[in-house]
């Protein structure tokens, strides 16, 4: 219906101003009929009607015709003195209703479908700005996992031909060489882990997601259960809340505790006996929040905004080793899944990682 609007008010003026002509015609025909019927009163709904009608789709030029001849027609059929266009002072009242409601309605339907207009418009325009915002993505995704795929063999070019000299040529030189290559070997080592980083955050954009139904707290016991492995060394008091099944991707999900609770390995590190627990902070009828709390070196919330940003750190590298890839990482797993993100934290007072997923 609003396309065939949009179409006739486009169209010739020969359609816009028939459409007039025949809605003041039908109107007409069937306020005489109603009259000869014995209704009486039914002349002035059936032209406004007519006006709207014609205001809504064939424009105001249609719309200000059909004002005028209802007008006339109204007058000429249904005021005293019938079949003239003078009008009695008794029926001067009831004449100049019908004018200032049919001018009223002939308005309030030219401005809404204006603002109709504006909104499809609108409309439009933000459909078209996403499909190219998504095309945009789309192409940086692609040349971010192309560049970092093609970056992987030249480093492994330099990583190995280093070994190979620190292996061969080592009791050849002296000192400061030696630091040299290591430091190659240290330099290629931390390219590489940003260009696996790199790829996996470029991955999920392109991964397809699955969704089912995600128990939280034994995906979490999991989680746990790996890092204390690899933590084995250190007094890390674990603390695992009751937590709510959620919808979700569950290798997605998994992804985020596993970025959550390495970066709260990490920083409790300056910690004689960390503390790092993972819980529920809010649950209602249509999403979970849940929240990854340790005791270590925080942060300055003047820099919050910067967290989960690609490559953006807090800390020194020499103070906290990472690529700044994984808190982005976890931002856009969870707004894949509809949720949101956001942190908590105090500097050498711990920090509190929350994200939201939609509830089963």
């Amino acid at each position: 219906m609003a396309r065939w609007n949009v179409d006739l008010q486009n169209g010739s003026p020969v359609l816009r101003y028939g459409l007039s002509l025949v809605c003041v015609g039908l109107a007409l025909g069937l306020a005489l009929a109603a009259q000869y019927y014995g209704f009486r009163d039914v002349g002035l709904p059936l032209f406004t009607l007519a006006i709207a009608i014609v205001t809504w789709y064939a424009g105001m030029g249609p719309s200000v015709l059909t004002v005028l001849l209802s007008m006339l027609s109204f007058d000429y059929f249904f005021v005293q003195p019938l079949y003239s266009l003078a009008i009695d002072l008794q029926d001067l009242p009831y004449f100049l209703i019908f004018v200032v409601w049919a001018v009223v309605v002939a308005s309030f339907a030219a401005v809404r479908r204006r603002i109709e207009e504006h909104l499809r418009n609108a409309r439009e325009e933000l459909t078209h700005r996403a499909e190219e915002l998504e095309a945009t993505n789309k192409e940086l995704e692609s040349f971010t996992y192309s560049v970092s795929h093609d970056l992987r063999a030249p480093l492994r070019h330099v990583a190995g031909f280093s070994e190979l000299l620190q292996k061969h040529a080592s009791s050849s030189l002296d000192d400061k060489s030696r630091r040299y290559i290591r430091l190659i070997l240290e330099s290629a080592k931390k390219m590489g882990n940003l260009i696996d980083d790199l790829l996996g955050f470029s991955r999920i954009g392109r991964a397809e997601t699955r969704t089912a139904a995600v128990n939280l707290g034994q995906l979490a016991r999991e989680v746990v259960a790996d890092f204390g492995q690899d933590a084995s060394g250190r007094d890390i008091v674990w603390r695992i809340g009751a937590l709510p099944v959620c919808r979700g991707d569950r290798s997605m999900l998994r992804l985020v505790l596993v970025n959550l609770v390495s970066n709260a390995v990490k920083f409790t590190r300056i910690r004689t006996r960390a503390e790092i627990e993972i819980g529920s902070a809010r649950e209602d009828s249509r999403e979970v929040e849940i929240f990854v709390r340790d005791n270590g070196a925080g942060f300055d919330m003047q820099h919050a905004n910067k967290l989960f940003g690609v490559f953006q750190r807090l800390h020194l590298a020499e103070e906290f080793e990472g690529t700044g890839i994984g808190l982005a990482t976890v931002q856009r797993i969870v707004h894949r899944h509809g949720g949101k993100v956001r942190a908590e934290g105090m500097v050498d007072n711990g920090a509190i990682f929350y994200f939201s997923l939609p509830k089963v």
